[in-house]
């Protein structure tokens, strides 16, 4: 038994006015043929030495009794399905209609009713996927307001950008798990920070950036720093594709929230491509000052050429000839980089 704070008040064990303690004790019942551990809470007179659990206690030792059996069954626990409802900014009645399991089912699951593990599934799929939520709500927009919806898709559409990011980041995380050697990656690990840091650079100190220049100044920025310091600046992993060299996950990397790009014209109106551009109030955040002296390097050698004109220059390089089409280019040959 643990005293957790007193307080003083009327004890209606020995009915004397006196500080009262509230204790954590550890009890042992049993759910539903499962034996559960748990701690429970209780007023304690030292005058009487009796126990006593009020009603407030009770529903909340009765929750720690059913989550200590959720933990066990490896369920959500009330807090965590309170938390995801939360997530959406939802009250318990609309969460009930949106998943469509009657009005109080919710109030139940987060008070003193143990979920199935059917829609224990459902609400692990709410939490981690946002589409399925805006799914699930289009399908129940008819049974709530008009207001009600809107609030709740805002808020989920919100999460939905949120989530896209996280995901996004994570699977090019994946692409590069397998690069782990140092001359795939300049001895470097991949730092995605720093990836759309120099992005964000690039975009902001050039008049004209398009995505195939973008790429070739890129690979230029790790190479001249692993000449210089033994290490690239992002940990990027470089291909030899018909442009030159390309980042491994590059599509991905460009859908990132922190860069920006619009679709253009070029030409007289042929084909279309993508202008990169700073994000909004753009800062340097994870760059260090030998990275931007090495990023201001590049921009002072190809900032004004054309995107043909670098292209050419990339495909004269040692590392781009001497690898063989869609391989990694080895940052061994960065010591033969044309430029110091």
């Amino acid at each position: 038994m643990r005293e957790i704070k007193r307080e003083k008040k009327l004890c209606l064990m020995c009915m004397e006015e006196h500080e009262v303690s509230i204790v954590v004790k550890a009890e042992t019942e049993v759910v539903k043929g499962k034996e559960v551990s748990f701690n429970a809470e209780y007023e304690y007179c030292e005058y009487a030495e009796e126990l006593l659990e009020t009603e407030e206690m009770i529903k909340k030792n009765r929750l720690a009794m059913i989550d200590a059996y959720r933990l066990q069954k490896e369920l959500l626990t009330s807090k965590e399905i309170i938390g995801i409802r939360e997530r959406y900014d939802v009250s318990q009645k609309d969460f009930s209609e949106i998943l469509d399991w009657g009005k109080a089912t919710i109030t139940r699951y987060e008070n003193h009713q143990i979920q199935d593990q059917a829609h224990d599934d459902v609400l692990r799929m709410i939490n981690e996927n946002s589409k399925f939520f805006i799914e699930k709500l289009e399908k129940a927009k008819k049974r709530l307001s008009e207001k009600a919806y809107q609030k709740y898709r805002n808020s989920a559409q919100k999460l939905y950008g949120e989530d896209k990011n996280y995901y996004l980041r994570e699977s090019i995380k994946a692409a590069y798990a397998e690069y782990d050697e140092p001359l795939y990656n300049g001895n470097q690990l991949l730092d995605i920070d720093k990836v759309t840091d120099t992005i964000n650079y690039f975009a902001y100190n050039m008049d004209f950036l398009c995505k195939v220049k973008l790429m070739k100044l890129l690979w230029y920025a790790d190479n001249l720093n692993y000449k210089r310091n033994g290490s690239s600046i992002t940990g990027m992993v470089y291909k030899a594709l018909p442009m030159g060299a390309v980042p491994e996950a590059h599509e991905s990397i460009i859908s990132l929230d922190n860069v920006k790009y619009e679709e253009v014209e070029f030409g007289n109106y042929e084909h279309s491509g993508y202008k990169f551009e700073p994000i909004d109030d753009f800062k340097v955040k994870y760059l260090s000052r030998e990275d931007i002296k090495i990023l201001d390097e590049i921009i002072k050698c190809f900032g004004k050429i054309k995107t043909k004109e670098i292209v050419e220059i990339m495909h004269k390089e040692e590392a781009y000839k001497c690898t063989k089409a869609y391989q990694v280019i080895s940052y061994d040959y960065a010591n033969q980089l044309s430029i110091d």
